[in-house]
């Protein structure tokens, strides 16, 4: 904006020096213009750049009184358009509007030394030239403040996807870790204590042993399944049964390792989110693993509770307890992202020879 207006100043100075030449007159006007055109154009840019409101009304005070004369002096079109440019600079110098149309309104007295009749044709013509010129800078202007606040927003734009892609990578990661953790790491587990189990009763009955490594062995296709869908990475949903349903198998795996387990359902069935479902069985997982791995029980309970708007499942053991096992380990801070992403909660209680129970709630 700043260069096209310096381009109208130096045109309106060509077209005085062109008038005088052509006239040989108002030399005057001639040396008033290029004062006004050098103010107009390093001037201005320096004002502008201060952007102090005393320096701006200074500038408009200098440049005002010289267009007038001027014109006065050269009453052509070189004249009328200092006086358009200066309308300008008072638009492009952000003065309060009241400022600016005062500049505007005194324009038209420049044709007080006309006729009555002409100067109000003139006057009225130069009037409404400057108020086009301000609307046009004003409208010109806010283009310029709408590209540049448009600039900055697709920048932030930029660094919202950018800290967007990067956060959705980080819960990815974790949620592939929750899986690994709470699918693969619950199978290994289970077979590792089928395992043992079997090797317990070889030399006493093979038969028993026999059954024990069959489901040791089912158990590891289940694990290779669970990595064989992750590889996948969820492309094709799975199906997955009911919750009671994969509650009395994880009893019955569990049981089978030597930890004898229960399942006791309470309240009116119902069907629950995949969210809800999964959590609810990544948390019985996690639970028996604890059982199996620190509590050195005997017996297990899977209790699920259908509640008012929620859901409650809670895994409850007869062993010793274990303190570190209620604070610590990968797979309760993943079943607490799981209950807090769902809007629930996770607790555990674990004490020495209190037992160990792990309960959470979900909304469903």
């Amino acid at each position: 904006m700043n260069r096209a207006l310096a381009v109208l100043t130096f045109g309106a100075l060509l077209t005085l020096l062109i008038g005088v030449v052509a006239s040989g007159e108002s030399l005057p006007a001639l040396l008033l213009g290029t004062v006004f055109t050098a103010l107009a154009t390093a001037g201005f840019s320096w004002v502008r750049a201060r952007g102090r409101p005393a320096w701006s009304f200074g500038y408009i005070a200098v440049q005002l009184p010289i267009a007038f004369v001027v014109f006065s002096l050269n009453a052509g079109v070189g004249a009328t358009l200092l006086l358009l440019v200066l309308v300008s600079q008072c638009v492009l110098l952000r003065l309060p509007v009241a400022a600016t149309a005062v500049v505007v309104g005194v324009v038209p007295f420049v044709h007080l030394g006309m006729s009555w009749g002409e100067g109000l044709r003139e006057g009225l013509g130069i009037l409404v030239a400057a108020v086009f010129a301000a609307i046009v800078t004003e409208l010109l202007q806010r283009e310029q403040r709408a590209r540049a606040e448009l600039a900055v927003a697709h920048e932030r734009l930029r660094d919202y996807a950018a800290q967007a892609e990067r956060l959705a990578t980080v819960q990815e990661r974790n949620r592939v870790a929750r899986d690994i953790h709470d699918g693969l790491g619950h199978s290994l587990t289970v077979v590792q204590m089928q395992v043992k189990a079997a090797r317990a009763v070889l030399p006493i009955d093979v038969a028993k042993a026999d059954e024990v490594l069959a489901k040791a062995q089912d158990q590891a296709e289940a694990a290779l399944a669970e990595v064989r869908r992750s590889v996948r990475t969820l492309r094709e949903p799975r199906e997955v049964p009911p919750l009671p349903d994969a509650l009395e198998v994880l009893a019955e795996l569990t049981s089978a390792s030597g930890v004898a387990t229960s399942v006791a359902i309470s309240g009116e069935r119902r069907p629950l989110s995949d969210e809800t479902r999964e959590a609810l069985f990544r948390a019985a997982q996690e639970g028996l693993t604890n059982v199996r791995k620190h509590a050195g029980a005997t017996q297990a309970e899977l209790v699920l509770d259908y509640v008012d708007a929620a859901v409650r499942l809670a895994v409850r053991d007869d062993g010793g307890g274990s303190a570190s096992a209620a604070t610590s380990g990968f797979g309760l801070v993943g079943l607490r992202e799981r209950a807090e992403q769902l809007g629930g909660r996770l607790s555990v209680e674990s004490a020495p020879g209190a037992g160990y129970t792990l309960s959470m709630e979900v909304p469903g």
